[in-house]
């Protein structure tokens, strides 16, 4: 079975809420904090290009609209990423996956890759994401996680890059969970803390699985959390979080 490579605290969506989601200064906030694992969200341009961004449409983050899908590289990364969130991060831009894995790599930096299909382009956004994943990581000590909460992208990568440990996203774990993680040959699961409490997360860890949490921004819950077992906890406050557990 391939290695848990997450830390204990990992920052949301790149740097939190301390920075615009999903973009490249997100990493650098999440290193100030000394927090050293990262989780992202890639999906696909209409060129199939593996980009970081979390919804279907370019709205609500980006001063793009429309369909991530419908858009093209030469539209979508000229979209401004950042100043929705503030004035100071004006002129950020939607990054590359592979330019997201150069950062991390240099920064060293551990991530947790959601796989973040648009709907019908489950497959190939698995099969993209992990070639994508296993080129830029190859060589490194420390591999990326893949997740998903589609299973047919989490398969997909799975059988493009089977040697990157993988685990499943739920919101709150379903009646058959365990059966889609064996399908899977997954190493954890990725689990919505509102629906964690200590007999679930022992459940979880008596199938010798890994457990990892979101999105937890109290330092006191993520502490409980630790103790009775989980393995990371993503949070949208990784200033609070990883001074605190």
């Amino acid at each position: 079975m391939n290695q848990w490579p997450l830390p204990r605290v990992l920052a949301h969506r790149c740097g939190g809420t301390l920075a615009p989601e999903n973009t490249l200064i997100g990493l650098e906030f999440a290193i100030a904090h000394r927090c050293f694992g990262v989780e992202f969200d890639v999906m696909l341009s209409s060129n199939g290009t593996p980009i970081l961004i979390h919804d279907e449409t370019l709205d609500r983050t980006t001063d793009g609209c429309g369909r991530v899908s419908d858009t093209p590289d030469s539209a979508l990364l000229l979209c401004d990423a950042g100043a929705w969130h503030s004035a100071r991060f004006s002129g950020e831009r939607v990054p590359l996956f592979a330019d997201a894995i150069r950062r991390c790599r240099a920064l060293g930096i551990a991530a947790n890759v959601e796989i973040k299909p648009a709907e019908g382009f489950e497959v190939v956004t698995g099969r993209i994401a992990a070639a994508t994943a296993a080129a830029g990581w190859a060589g490194s000590e420390v591999q990326p996680l893949l997740s998903s909460f589609s299973v047919a992208a989490l398969a997909a990568a799975a059988e493009t890059a089977p040697h990157l440990p993988r685990a499943i996203l739920f919101d709150q774990l379903p009646p058959d969970w365990r059966e889609q993680v064996r399908a899977l040959d997954a190493q954890g699961v990725v689990c919505n803390t509102r629906w964690l409490d200590r007999a679930t997360i022992a459940a979880v860890k008596r199938e010798s699985l890994r457990l990892a949490v979101y999105t937890e921004n109290d330092p006191h819950r993520a502490r409980q959390l630790f103790a009775w077992g989980i393995d990371s906890v993503i949070t949208d406050r990784p200033d609070l979080v990883t001074a605190n557990v």
